[in-house]
C-alpha cells in the first residue's frame, strides 16, 4: 500500500514520491520512458517511484531503483522537494541526486532507458512536475554575488580569483552604480565568466538587462513583488532574491528558475533581517517549486547543511567575494 500525506490547502490526499537523479560516471542523467498505458504515458521521467507505508523518502528510492533498474544505490544527497497539483492528483516529489550505485542499470519493467547530458533535458517531454529537477540539476552548489571593490582593477582580480576556485554562477550586484557604470562592469565580467564556462546574472532594473549581454537577470525582492509576468525569454535565467512565503509565492507565480532565500543567519550587511534559521528555510522551500539557495551568513563550509535542509546550494557575497 502506498503511502499519502494530506494537502493542508485543500485538504485532499497527497501522494507522496521517491525521485532519483542517477549520475553515472561521464556525468549524465538517467531518464526512464513510460509504458504508453500509464498516466503521461510515452513520455520521460526521473526513475523512482511512490512511497510504501512505513517507508522514508530514502528508504523508497533505494527499494524503487532496485526493483525498476536492478541497481543499488551508494552515494545519495538530498536535491530538493517539489509539490505539484495536477488536475487529477496532488503529488510531492522528494528528490535525491544519486553519485554513485553498484549494478547495471537495465529496464526490468521493459521501460525504456536513456543516459542524458544535463544540458539536454529540455528536448524531453517530461512531466510537469519535474522542470524544477531540470533547473536544479543545470545550476551549480555555489553562486558569488558580488561585493564591494574600489575600482574595476580590484572587481577583476576578485572575479578572476573566484572563476578559478571553481566559481561557475556570479551574480552581479553592484547597486551604487549608475546605468553607464554598471554596464562597463558587465562587459568585463561577461567576457570573465565566458572565458571559465561559467554563467553570468545581472541584479539591475529589467530596462537595463535588455541593452547587456549575460546568461540571466537577477530580480530584487521589490522588483519581483512589482511584476505581473516574467520578463525574459525562457532561454534565460531568471533568478529573484526572496525573504519570505509571500515574496516565494510571487516567485512561482512569475516563473523564476530559482530563487535565493534570506537571511538563514544574521549578517553584517543586514544586520536589523532577522534570521531564518535552518527550520524555517526548510519549511518555507519545501512549498516552492524551483530550486533555493541559502543565502544570509554562509560560506562554502555551510554547503551539505544547506543541501540537507533543501537548498540548492549556497549564495554568498563576503564568503565567497573576499575568499582567499
Amino acid at each position: 500500500m502506498s503511502a499519502a500525506s494530506a494537502n493542508p490547502r485543500t485538504g485532499g490526499e497527497v501522494v507522496e514520491v521517491a525521485v532519483g537523479v542517477v549520475y553515472d560516471g561521464a556525468g549524465r542523467i538517467l531518464l526512464a520512458q513510460r509504458a504508453a498505458h500509464l498516466h503521461q504515458g510515452g513520455g520521460w521521467e526521473f526513475p523512482g517511484g511512490k512511497l510504501e507505508r512505513g517507508e522514508t523518502p530514502a528508504m523508497a528510492l533505494a527499494r524503487e531503483l532496485r526493483e525498476e533498474l536492478g541497481i543499488q544505490v551508494g552515494e545519495v544527497l538530498p536535491l530538493m522537494e517539489i509539490p505539484h497539483r495536477y488536475p487529477e492528483r496532488t503529488v510531492r516529489l522528494h528528490v535525491f541526486e544519486v553519485r554513485t550505485f553498484s549494478g547495471e542499470a537495465t529496464g526490468l519493467e521493459g521501460q525504456g532507458l536513456d543516459w542524458v547530458d544535463p544540458r539536454d533535458l529540455p528536448r524531453y517531454r517530461l512531466p510537469a512536475a519535474d522542470r524544477g529537477i531540470v533547473q536544479a540539476v543545470n545550476l551549480p552548489d555555489l553562486m558569488l554575488i558580488t561585493g564591494a571593490f574600489p575600482d574595476e582593477s580590484d572587481f577583476a582580480a576578485r572575479l578572476h580569483s573566484a572563476l578559478a576556485r571553481g566559481i561557475r554562477l556570479v551574480q552581479l550586484r553592484a547597486p551604487e552604480l549608475d546605468e553607464e557604470a554598471f554596464a562597463r562592469l558587465a562587459a568585463l565580467a561577461h567576457e570573465a565568466c565566458r572565458g571559465a564556462g561559467a554563467r553570468l546574472v545581472l541584479n539591475c532594473p529589467v530596462p537595463w538587462f535588455g541593452r547587456l549581454e549575460a546568461d540571466g537577470l537577477h530580480l530584487s525582492s521589490a522588483r519581483l513583488m512589482a511584476l505581473a509576468e516574467r520578463p525574459v525569454e525562457p532561454d534565460r535565467l531568471l533568478g529573484a532574491s526572496c525573504h519570505d512565503a509571500a515574496q516565494l509565492a510571487q516567485a512561482a507565480r512569475v516563473g523564476v528558475d530559482y530563487a535565493l532565500l534570506s537571511p538563514v543567519h544574521a549578517t553584517a550587511s543586514h544586520p536589523e533581517a532577522a534570521p531564518l534559521g535552518w527550520e524555517a528555510f526548510a519549511r518555507l522551500v519545501r512549498e516552492v517549486p524551483f530550486p533555493v539557495y541559502a543565502l544570509g551568513g554562509l560560506t562554502r563550509s555551510d554547503l551539505l547543511l544547506a543541501r540537507r535542509h533543501g537548498a540548492r546550494g549556497i549564495a554568498a557575497i563576503r564568503g565567497l567575494w573576499d575568499a582567499p
